[in-house]
């Protein structure tokens, strides 16, 4: 490991922007600093050597502007991320063009740094495991609702990403509530389906799961209107709660996590939202599971900058093992 202090460039993709930062280690042991916050629209639309070429200048930016070392680029970016090679196996229509680019290589090859890739809910759940709301803690479960939902497991403060990199894509499990509804990814009765902020908005809005929604009546309007008193908001926010704490207490059967954390815009949807979620959570949790934490991350839009810049200091340093 280098001498402190030192910095990360790291870079967060998602359909709708790239965030950058620079994470700073300032002595060891000590949380990292994240400072240069930098955010550009991803317009997937262009394609995926568009995004690719922006996530270059993103970083070319961030370099520019620091104030100790650079010793490498850790990203983490949408899509199921090859856990070998940080290329992109596979992404769905949201970023057109996106599987196959080798991100990793790219941005190694274009400053002469090392550089490491990472599925961007991956990258959450290991910022929040190694500096967040989970540090710490023996095992977590991320569960990052948004407009989808997806999560992560995190044990001995590595993230299981599975054999092709697709671990964790908890919106994709049965759900029972979602019976033969049809899913984004073309399956059926999945649990993002009734539990997303998609799902919720759909169901106050008396529309289907994938159907366009009214821009003007969405998660946060109708977490309002349920605390002023109109009823089919409080149903939907409540139904969406119930959903997710019981799908949260099937997966806590498999996994037995120390905690769970949650993150995402849906988390801010309210007390009601909450207390479903709970009462949820109890109906299918075994007994030795029902009292398992449930708790919100700490770091924000931080948390996947954070993760993204931990995973090239593990890449580093396997690289030096080897």
């Amino acid at each position: 490991m280098p001498s402190h202090p030192f910095s990360v460039v790291a870079l967060d993709v998602g359909g709708t922007k790239i965030a950058g930062g620079l994470v700073t280690y300032p002595e060891k042991g000590a949380r990292p600093d994240v400072s240069r916050p930098v955010s550009v629209p991803t317009d997937a639309a262009r394609g995926g050597a568009a995004v690719l070429d922006d996530m270059v200048e993103v970083a070319r930016t961030l370099i520019a502007q620091a104030t100790c070392p650079v010793i490498g680029i850790g990203a983490d970016t949408a899509g199921v991320v090859d856990p070998e090679t940080g290329s992109i196996a596979y992404a769905n229509q949201i970023m057109p063009g996106w599987t196959g680019r080798a991100v990793a290589r790219r941005l190694a090859s274009e400053f002469d740094l090392s550089a490491a890739n990472m599925g961007d809910v991956h990258a959450h759940a290991l910022g929040e495991a190694r500096w967040g709301a989970a540090c710490g803690l023996h095992s977590c479960l991320m569960v990052g609702i948004g407009t989808g939902l997806g999560g992560a497991f995190v044990l001995d403060g590595k993230v299981l990403r599975g054999f092709r990199g697709a671990a964790g894509h908890i919106g994709h499990t049965l759900h029972h509530l979602a019976c033969d509804l049809p899913c984004a990814c073309g399956g059926a009765s999945h649990a993002e389906t009734v539990t997303s902020g998609t799902a919720l908005c759909a169901r106050y809005q008396g529309k289907s799961f994938g159907d366009e929604l009214d821009p003007s009546c969405m998660g946060a309007e109708i977490a309002r209107r349920a605390e002023t008193g109109d009823e089919r908001a409080a149903e939907a926010i409540e139904f969406a709660g119930d959903a997710l704490g019981q799908a949260i207490g099937s997966w806590c059967n498999i996994l037995d996590p120390e905690a769970v954390v949650l993150s995402g815009s849906v988390v801010n949807a309210g007390p009601r939202w909450r207390y479903a979620l709970e009462q949820g959570f109890q109906r299918q949790a075994l007994t030795p599971l029902s009292d398992t934490r449930i708790i919100e991350g700490a770091l924000g839009a931080s948390a996947p900058l954070i993760g993204a810049a931990e995973n090239l200091l593990d890449s580093i340093d396997a690289s030096a093992k080897e």
